[in-house]
């Protein structure tokens, strides 16, 4: 695909998109005798500015580095309102990106970038230049970000995206690039802002507001002060909202496979009990019933169930038909963030200022989940006796008071939850009752309240001759407290089923005693900090042909801490059991230089060693040059060597987490449970067994690991043939070694299970299911697969971005502005350390890391506005190339060491294809383009009235059958075409 198809699909996306292909190659004459500076990322700015990457202080903006800046008016322009939103709207955000939308993961609620696909741990997120704290939760249990949600959004000044290895100059984490927050430095008067909307259909409301008030005048009085408030909410979106075909799982109607079993499968977990007689079970035991059905199934209470499916034969019975999905999911959780923030800057005297800032951001978000089903695995690390479906629970014939030996008990009576008991009364062995159910009357969900606290203080100045210095300081401590509600208690549910005391016949007439029993609410806090204090000093030691020699010197001391204890601790219910603990400090020093040797060239260097309190440390070299031949043309390069340390997730003993991915059994294990064979493979029928289902992987911290090593290298040119109008084309590569990677023979482990060979070497099978009840001599499902954390093989990547800006006078009054942000991969390439070489570019892949949205092989954003007098309307397209459904992650290599990534050959495996017309339609997602306006109005210097139409065509999301992140859609690419057109409106004001 060429960059002439891009322009073109962005065309096709918005009108005012082709004005900007008319504008920007062949603008008037009048637009040559403009004065204003192109609108791009590397425009010249008033004054001096501290460029991100850089210890230096410049008016060019021009580095050797590319760097991507997002301002305010783009982000205005956009209909931007959140950190989050403008950050992973650069197009150098790639696999492993987190949106706010994807609520399966560890760390839900939370949102992230991961610069050039690397992951969010080897993207550095800075705020004003300085490290802030880790969000508590880390993604895929063991990737340490910051979370973008706890940033406040209305006093952000820019947002630069250093698109280049910048270990040199900040230290660890900055290997796919750094993303830097700079905040607005002086505010007199009193701004804000208010704002609501919502989805076209209603759903997804949106209130948000601002405030900030400031005083002092700080150029003519040396001081200013100001303190800024603001406010967020965002509603619930639910899957029943969406309709088909977000809400179901059921895709049969569109030719593809029908993955839901609540309305087919007797054996299915639903709101409505259902129940099978067994024989052999212990009375005594309701985990330890027997694994033999003597009878059909049936309904405790029909009365209760609005409509029934039937299935035939002796194993046969009635059902009630649910679709959990449409009646559980939801695709936004609602969400309220607050912040209060506040800056005061002091001019001690002629050489010396001084300030100090303060923040408090909270946010909470309220993720709703179906009812927590009766069968459930044990949890991770606990005794395989404690799982709920192995091989099910068993409602005895007799209860009593103690829920213990009730056969023999003097207070016993006849279960009333089991039609069966009054038959059996006198051979309670045999008559117990198989209970397929989930607990629909229990609200299940988690409420995640976030809170982080932050505070820097600042001094800098200048002494001598040109010489100038800077000392700062921040402290940071994130808090989480998550609440889990509906999380089945193991030891709560033996009770309840012993004694009688939950009423599967009636859930309505369950008191919340009982419901409190059987899934006590559970409250989890945790916390992490940072404290860190540096400084550097610089000056200009001589006078080269181009300009000033600049040599920049500094040190910093850093304290890390992490306290996670997790949901299940204990593993007293069936929460997941993920735990992070840590801590350490980081002492470094650090230089820089920028040497102009002509005045057309410039040459940069910089170093950084790093000390890690554990045992290990690492020097980042990086080097760069800036060749300008001519006024026009500027082109760049640099070469750097970067690390990640080890998080505490990885490396701490104490910390542990099970990880769950989606999984397709092969065709053997589905022959086996009666499947059938199909052109393309197999299929499961309506037997659950058989069909996909989620496998974990247990990991603990390796304190052996050693650090990830990077290079990477760049090289570009920016072209500014007139001052209005300017091209950036820059080409990275980037080489990650001794990747910390969490069972990477994972694959390869669940094949050699199935197929009946050794697992690899250093994996176990931690638990299975228990046997298939329709075929209980039938190899079993594997639950979990133990494995271990390593240092193992790398990661390859290489692309383009490019961009370009415009900013011409078309007419007296009247501008154009145009942005262009476009990145294509040409290589993503990964090594687990068996030598397999597993490519991502165009597919899912890399299937495991976090919301498994894979990598496309183009991305990017055109942004076009039409300003007349006070008057503005913009248009932003987005666009997102083709991504193949597989995955070179989940699959093992054959024979030849190569890993087969056609569609026949492996899109089975993330998701059944029950036709070779089906898997030929949708083996791949199709592209996505959509675009938003916003219209503003300047009714005076002090108002501004704004409406913004997202994604304005109504432009649907491609379906993605692969997805676990998401119902059929991709969250992190998709999400807008899943939502639909939406409204807002707003005013800013100021005083």
């Amino acid at each position: 695909m060429k960059l002439t198809r891009f322009a073109s699909g962005l065309r096709a996306g918005t009108a005012l998109a082709g004005l900007g292909a008319v504008a920007l190659f062949a603008a008037p004459a009048y637009a040559q005798d403009q004065t204003a500076a192109p609108a791009g990322a590397q425009q010249q700015q008033p004054g001096e500015i501290v460029v991100t990457g850089s210890l230096f202080r410049r008016t060019d903006t021009e580095t050797t580095s590319p760097v991507t800046t997002l301002s305010t008016e783009t982000l205005q322009r956009a209909g931007t309102t959140t950190v989050a939103d403008a950050i992973r709207s650069v197009s150098a955000d790639g696999a492993g990106s987190i949106p706010t939308g994807f609520q399966g993961g560890f760390s839900a609620g939370g949102s992230a970038v991961s610069l050039r696909g690397l992951g969010v741990s080897s993207t550095l997120v800075l705020i004003d230049g300085l490290r802030t704290t880790n969000f508590p939760l880390n993604d895929d249990g063991h990737n340490a970000y910051v979370d973008l949600n706890s940033i406040p959004f209305s006093f952000v000044e820019r947002v630069d995206v250093l698109k280049d290895g910048a270990s040199s100059t900040y230290g660890a984490e900055a290997i796919g690039g750094v993303v830097n927050i700079i905040l607005k430095k002086h505010i007199t008067g009193i701004q804000g802002s208010v704002e609501a909307g919502a989805a076209g259909k209603g759903y997804a409301s949106r209130v948000r507001s601002y405030l900030t008030a400031g005083y002092g005048d700080y150029d003519s009085t040396g001081w200013n002060v100001f303190v800024n408030g603001e406010y967020q909410r965002d509603g619930r979106i639910s899957a029943h909202d969406l309709g088909f075909p977000f809400n179901t799982t059921d895709l049969s109607s569109i030719g593809l496979a029908d993955q839901n079993t609540a309305d087919s499968a007797l054996n299915s977990n639903t709101p409505n009990a259902i129940v099978r007689r067994v024989t052999g079970s212990d009375p005594n035991n309701p985990f330890a019933g027997g694994a033999t059905g003597a009878s059909t199934y049936q309904l405790l209470n029909p009365a209760l169930c609005s409509r029934t499916f039937t299935v035939a034969g002796a194993a046969g019975g009635t059902g009630c038909a649910h679709d959990l999905t449409d009646e559980y999911g939801q695709v936004q959780p609602f969400q309220e963030r607050f912040s209060v923030n506040g800056r005061l800057s002091v001019r001690l005297n002629d050489n010396i200022e001084a300030y100090v800032t303060g923040s408090y951001s909270h946010s909470q978000v309220n993720i709703n989940v179906a009812p927590s089903a009766i069968r459930q695995r044990q949890p991770y690390g606990a005794s395989p006796t404690t799982a709920s479906n192995n091989p099910g629970i068993v409602l005895p014939v007799y209860i009593c008071s103690s829920g213990a030996n009730c056969s023999t008990a003097a207070d016993r009576q006849l279960n009333p939850n089991n039609p069966y008991a009054a038959a059996f009364a006198g051979n309670p062995a045999d008559g117990g009752a198989r209970i397929f159910y989930s607990f629909g009357d229990i609200k299940s969900g988690t409420e995640r309240g976030n809170e982080v606290i932050r505070g820097t203080f600042g001094l800098n100045g200048q002494f001598g001759d040109d010489w100038n210095w800077r000392v700062e300081a921040v402290g940071a401590r994130d808090n989480i407290k998550l609440a889990s509600f509906g999380t089945i208690s193991i030891d709560g549910l033996r009770q309840a089923v012993a004694t009688g005391a939950y009423n599967f016949v009636n859930p309505g007439q369950n008191t919340a005693a009982t419901r409190q029993l059987v899934a006590p609410d559970i409250v989890a806090r945790g916390s992490s900090s940072l404290a860190s204090i540096e400084g550097n000093i610089t000056h200009a030691f001589a006078t080269l042909p181009g300009g000033d020699l600049q040599v920049a010197v500094g040190g910093q001391v850093r304290r890390e801490t992490l306290d996670y204890p997790g949901l299940n601790p204990n593993k007293t219910n069936y929460a997941n059991t993920a735990a992070a603990f840590g801590k350490r400090t980081v002492s470094a020093a650090y230089f820089e230089v920028s040497a102009p040797v002509l005045k057309e060239v410039e040459l940069t260097g910089s170093g950084r060693y790093d000390h890690y309190s554990e045992g290990f440390s690492r020097f980042s070299p990086k080097v760069g040059i800036k060749v300008k031949p001519i006024r026009e043309l500027m082109l760049r390069g640099t070469y750097s060597e970067g690390f990640r340390a080890p998080t505490f997730a990885e490396s701490n003993p104490r910390s542990s987490f099970p990880g769950f991915v989606t999984y397709q059994p092969p065709c053997s294990f589905v022959l086996a449970h009666g499947g059938t064979a199909t052109a393309t493979g197999c299929s499961a029928g309506s037997n659950p067994y058989a069909q996909s289902y989620s496998v974990g992987g247990g990991f603990s911290g390796n304190p052996d690991l050693k650090p990830e090593t990077s290079r990477s290298f760049t090289g570009g040119a920016v072209f500014q043939p007139i001052r209005q109008l300017s091209f950036t084309l820059d080409y990275y590569n980037v080489k990650k070694k001794n990747v910390i990677v969490a069972g990477p023979d994972a694959g390869t482990a669940r094949a050699n299970y199935f197929a009946g060979r050794p697992l690899p070497t250093g994996y176990s099978v931690g638990a299975v299911d228990a046997p298939d009840p329709l075929f209980p001599n039938a190899l079993p499902r594997v639950l979990v697969i133990n494995g271990p954390y390593v240092n193992a093989g790398y990661f390859k990547t290489q692309g383009l971005d490019f961009g370009a800006s415009a900013e011409f006078g078309i007419a007296p009054g009247v501008k154009f502005y145009s942005r262009v942000d476009v990145n294509k991969i040409l290589k993503f390439d990964v090594d687990f350390g068996d030598g397999v070489v597993r490519k991502y570019v165009g597919t899912v892949g890399p299937y495991e890391l976090s919301s498994g949205a894979g990598t496309p092989e183009w991305r990017g954003n055109w942004q076009n506005t039409l300003e007349i007098g006070k008057f503005s309307i913009s248009a932003t397209t987005y666009y997102v190339s083709k991504i193949k459904q597989v995955a070179a992650d989940e699959e093992a290599p054959g024979a030849d060491g190569k890993i087969d990534l056609s569609c026949g050959a492996a899109a089975g495996d993330l998701y059944p294809y029950p036709t070779d017309a089906a898997l030929n339609q949708y083996c791949s997602v199709r592209r996505f383009i959509y675009a938003d306006l916003n219209a503003q109005v300047q009714v005076n210097d002090d108002f501004t009235f704004y409406v913004n139409v997202g994604n304005f065509t109504n432009e649907r999301a491609p379906i993605a059958t692969s997805s676990y992140s998401g119902t059929n859609y991709l969250p992190t690419w998709h999400y807008a075409g899943v939502v639909g057109r939406t409204f807002s409106a707003g005013a800013r004001f100021k005083f």
